[in-house]
């Protein structure tokens, strides 16, 4: 394996789209090997885009399945089934995110898994906790996001309800079912236990919204409304300045004080309106409105030199554009370019966190379909003639020249 702290962790996963895919790719960068079950077909997400380089390679796909190996087999299919199980049987980690009756039609409920496997750690990604009324209803992330109340902060912004346009209800609960999956890797270390993990996406991204605007109504009986009045107000955004946008929070008294100087306010300070957190907090539209209205005087660049020698945090505001050019990105090697095998030269995200512990030192592109059946059911214990009867027979797929590179 490639290393790092997960090197001998494996994971069968039978994940699609972006959720569980999200952690994955978290478990595969630190050295997990990830064994990407696929349809013959491929995930879904593998289609999901206007453009392309090769069909079944979206850019999506590419950088969501990186450091992954690809099985393709029909699990529909009995011999593909009985493949599954030999994979189970010395794996570490199942991940899946479909509904739980699918899994029980394919005969991998918890139970089918555990009595394969004691020792391991099933985790499942679910629309809805498995004890209410959603339960059987299928979700996407603008489900998720429409239901647990992230477009109806938009609608109370801006008056009109709109989903956050990234898919953060997936993103977010992957990385949630990601911690899950590593508390029970060290729970099984300490005791030799296995166990079966819920993470639904609506119960997380509900919790995700509530601890912060569920507000003055945490109180029983409540003492107000909900929502936190300073992320509500309409100069909550970016602001202009004299050539553009500029991103800032002043919250201390040192931060305040330190704009009203910069914006020729000094008075501010001894404002009864702004002279305290609780005051400014109290009367926010004021402050913001004051603070919009004294940045407007000077360019982007001017403030920025002006905030950074008083410590006020202040930053550039990028488009996804600009956002790939900033320096500091190229400081700490946040992009690397490689060439993949069928899609030429690509541009990846590295990784963005620091471990003594290391992380994987070996990155592999993202698989074709297919691309390492072989080599997985070989490792699986199927000679040469049983792994060509399985191609043939269309129950696996072999993917081994759709990975060469091209002429």
């Amino acid at each position: 394996m490639a290393g790092g702290p997960l090197k001998d962790v494996r994971v069968v996963d039978l994940t699609s789209v972006v959720v569980g895919p999200m952690v994955t790719l978290m478990l595969a960068d630190y050295g997990a090997d990830i064994i990407k079950v696929e349809p013959p077909t491929g995930d879904i997400v593998r289609n999901l885009a206007g453009r392309a380089i090769s069909p079944n390679m979206s850019p999506k796909f590419l950088h969501l399945n990186r450091n992954k190996r690809s099985l393709a087999i029909d699990l529909k299919k009995p011999e593909a089934y009985a493949a599954l199980k030999k994979l189970l049987a010395k794996a570490d980690v199942l991940l899946w995110n479909v509904r739980p009756s699918a899994m029980a039609r394919l005969k991998l409920s918890y139970e089918d898994v555990k009595a394969i496997n004691p020792k391991i750690i099933y985790c499942g990604i679910v629309g809805f906790g498995q004890t209410g009324r959603y339960k059987s209803k299928p979700a996407y992330d603008s489900i998720i996001q429409g239901s647990a109340g992230i477009a109806a902060l938009h609608h109370r912004a801006t008056g009109e309800p709109r989903y956050v346009p990234i898919v953060m209800a997936d993103k977010t609960t992957g990385l949630i079912a990601t911690q899950m999956v590593l508390m029970a890797l060290y729970h099984r270390e300490r005791t030799g236990e296995g166990q079966s993990i819920e993470v639904p996406m609506f119960e997380n991204i509900a919790r995700y919204v509530l601890e912060e605007h569920m507000y003055h109504q945490t109180f029983d009986p409540p003492i107000g409304t909900t929502g936190d009045p300073r992320i509500f107000d309409p100069w909550a955004r970016p602001v202009p300045t004299k050539d553009g946008y500029i991103c800032i929070s002043a919250n201390t008294n040192a931060q305040a004080f330190a704009v009203f100087d910069a914006i020729g306010k000094p008075e501010f300070k001894t404002d009864a309106r702004f002279s305290t957190v609780a005051a400014r907090f109290k009367h926010v539209p004021e402050y913001f409105a004051a603070r919009a209205e004294g940045l407007k005087q000077k360019t982007t660049a001017e403030w920025i030199e002006i905030f950074d020698k008083s410590d006020v945090p202040a930053m550039q505001y990028h488009t996804l554009e600009t956002l790939m050019q900033d320096p500091h990105l190229n400081d700490v090697g946040f992009f690397r370019k490689f060439d993949h095998p069928t899609e030429g030269r690509m541009i990846d995200m590295a990784l963005t966190n620091k471990s003594t512990a290391g992380a994987r030192t070996d990155f592999i592109p993202a698989p074709t379909i297919g691309q390492h059946t072989v080599e997985i059911l070989r490792e699986a214990g199927y000679d040469e003639t049983a792994i060509t009867a399985m191609v043939t027979a269309g129950i696996a797929v072999d993917g081994r020249l759709a990975a060469k590179p091209k002429a």
